[in-house]
């Protein structure tokens, strides 16, 4: 079983290699991407920054008007493409400052230009379920990544912290579990199909 030091150990050598690098942490919903990558963050200090891929959540209204309100969370209910321009753009390093949005959960919504990306900063980490999808304009992710990591922890696991995770941003166990089973499992299964392209593949939680 891969554990924490080896995660942080392979997050620094990247770090030191004297250039800009990306590390994506991919994964179904509930797998603990950003629990990991909050932990390597914190491992990393100064060397690292974190860029979620959910910053680019389309804005409520739009999916309302795109009809797609009821499965928040789909890939085609992000602004992929503009995700993608944003990882080009951190990878050229250029001298001024990036800056990325953030989604917050309280609100169900995002922040534009919440995370600022410094120019000396060595790794930029990036979480989220569709890096290493292969349909556009997802598929353009894999190619900006400098390493790709997949985790697939234990199915049941994982689908009790996406419940209690709804619950506790409002929904009751019913609505709770009623999304889970109708969405983020249809969005977990489209995730699946996507862990080949990895380059490394956690399985478990890591210790």
């Amino acid at each position: 079983m891969v554990g924490y030091v080896e995660l942080v150990k392979r997050a620094r050598q990247l770090a030191a290699s004297g250039q800009r690098k990306i590390l994506g942490i991919a994964g179904a919903p509930g797998a603990g991407k950003g629990t990991v990558a909050e932990r390597v963050l914190r491992e990393l200090g100064g060397s690292a920054v974190l860029v979620p891929m959910d910053g680019f959540h389309l804005a409520n209204a739009q999916l309302r008007r795109l009809g797609r309100a009821d499965r928040k969370g789909a890939p085609d209910t992000f602004d992929a493409a503009g995700y993608v321009a944003l990882l080009r753009r951190i990878r050229e390093c250029g001298p001024d400052s990036v800056y990325a949005p953030e989604f917050r959960r309280e609100i169900e919504e995002s922040y534009a230009g919440a995370i600022p990306i410094e120019p000396g900063v060595p790794l930029v980490i990036t979480e989220g379920n569709y890096l290493l999808l292969d349909m556009p304009p997802w598929s353009a992710v894999r190619d900006l990544l400098d390493e790709a990591w997949f985790l697939a922890p234990d199915d049941d696991v994982r689908v009790q912290r996406l419940i209690a995770r709804h619950i506790s941003y409002g929904r009751t166990p019913d609505e709770a579990e009623e999304w889970v089973y109708r969405s983020d499992e249809r969005n977990a299964a489209v995730v699946a199909a996507s862990r080949e392209r990895a380059d490394l593949v956690v399985v478990g939680d890591p210790q």
